[in-house]
């Protein structure tokens, strides 16, 4: 008797639920790396598999592609596939003012590997990346061998941008980012290709439905050597038809139980309602595997958030909604200020499209590379944000607002450890005296 024939509505109820919460993440992964690496013919593409795509530019409102942009690194975006063979990611030596970061971010979500100025510093290397599958010695003239759970695998990769008359540096730095599979690396025959894929359409009915199952077997099939570490996990969701590669067919169980699977869906959706609702920041929510554990509300709800974020030890998020309409200061007290080995920022957005504003001196962040900002002479440090001009000689540290609700995030590149305990947190939005 199979386990579809052996469960019981309650059971689907609860299962569903679970599954639903667990394939959360990687759903919405795919959501992205489909356009990004399939969908030839979208904007979003960057060329297939096993490339790079470089974005070298400083963002302005004019850009609505992304939502909360950022002007600090501008991304270069890789999807690999590891079926065939290993790729090798080689990094240029890269001046020790200017901060960069490769994220390697597996199927689930997981920041499962870094390479960049933090983790490996800012010397030239050659960086191995494998898939579950493949197993040996490191390869003569790799610097460091990084595996990942899964066959499919994205690089999200930042370089540090000055200012927009930074570009051409910063460009000279991506074309020394460099994929090559293994074998062209070692100077040996290639082996055989791996099977065309067959990409599922990317359908949001479907992926926020019951059918959300067959997606997940399809995700799954990348990762089958991984998931046995969740054997138990598995074997209880394959009793409502999840099995890696296979398809789902709703046909195979009774109006009974694909109702029992639909309020799975619903509870499933309102208990990340409650996750959303009580998750205050954003911190906590990316990782490694070990990092976050076998808590999957969290990994969901990082997706839900800010798919791909980083790992705190790499950045730290915080923010706050204002109101452009009451003029406002930010003081950051004598010793207080952001506590970065790298850099921090201040990024202002509109709402609800959450894009840059459009203001008269084209000031869309402020931080500590923001020329010819002022200092209090006992180095505290004032923002003021506010829709008008704080007047003439006083816009050093002004940050245009809108006249109504805004978004403002502070990001910190390489944040101390009092910032990840949450010791050090961003001062409170005060108005005007």
């Amino acid at each position: 008797m199979s386990p579809q024939q052996t469960v019981t509505p309650e059971d689907a109820r609860a299962i569903s639920k679970d599954a639903y919460i667990y394939a959360i993440a990687p759903i919405e992964s795919f959501r992205t790396w489909r356009k990004q690496a399939v969908d030839a013919d979208g904007h979003e593409y960057i060329g297939g598999f096993n490339v790079f795509r470089h974005y070298a530019q400083a963002f302005t409102p004019e850009n609505k592609d992304i939502v909360t942009p950022n002007n600090d690194t501008p991304y270069s975006w890789a999807w690999l596939d590891l079926r065939a063979e290993p790729m090798v990611l080689s990094v240029p030596d890269v001046p020790g003012s200017r901060y960069y970061v490769m994220q390697l971010i597996d199927i689930f979500t997981y920041n499962f590997a870094y390479v960049g100025t933090r983790k490996t510093g800012d010397k030239a290397g050659y960086y191995l990346i494998s898939g579950p599958g493949w197993s040996g010695d490191k390869p003569k003239g790799i610097t460091e061998v990084l595996h990942a759970e899964s066959d499919i695998v994205g690089i999200l990769g930042r370089t540090q941008l000055n200012g927009p008359d930074d570009v051409e540096n910063v460009k000279a730095v991506q074309a020394g980012y460099k994929l090559d599979p293994l074998s062209e690396f070692l100077g040996q025959s290639a082996p055989a290709l791996a099977p065309p894929i067959d990409f599922p359409p990317f359908i949001e009915d479907k992926a926020t439905g019951r059918e959300f199952l067959g997606y997940l077997n399809f995700l799954l099939q990348f990762a089958q050597p991984s998931v046995a570490q969740e054997k138990e996990l598995m074997a209880r969701f394959a009793r409502i038809g999840v099995e890696p590669g296979k398809p789902w067919d709703a046909g195979q169980f009774g109006p009974e139980l694909l109702t029992a699977i639909d309020e799975g869906v619903v509870d499933a959706k309102a208990e990340m309602k409650r996750v959303l609702d009580s998750t205050l920041s954003s911190n906590g929510l990316f990782g490694s595997r070990k990092q976050m554990g076998s808590d999957y509300s969290k990994r969901a709800a990082g997706a839900l958030k800010g798919l791909y974020g980083n790992s705190i030890e790499e950045a730290w998020y915080g923010g706050f909604v204002g109101d452009g309409s009451k003029p406002s200061q930010l003081t950051f007290p004598t010793g207080q200020l952001p506590p970065a080995k790298f850099f921090w920022s201040l990024t202002l957005y509109t709402l609800p499209d959450r894009l840059l504003y459009a203001n008269a001196i084209d000031r869309y962040s402020i931080g500590d590379r923001t020329k010819g900002l002022a200092y209090d002479p006992d180095r505290s440090l004032t923002i003021t944000l506010s829709h008008e001009s704080p007047g003439q000689g006083k816009e050093a540290n002004w940050l245009p607002t809108p006249d109504g609700h805004y978004s403002l995030v502070g990001r910190i590149y390489g944040p101390s450890q009092d910032a990840m305990d949450g010791k050090w947190q961003l001062p409170k939005l005060e108005p005007l005296p």
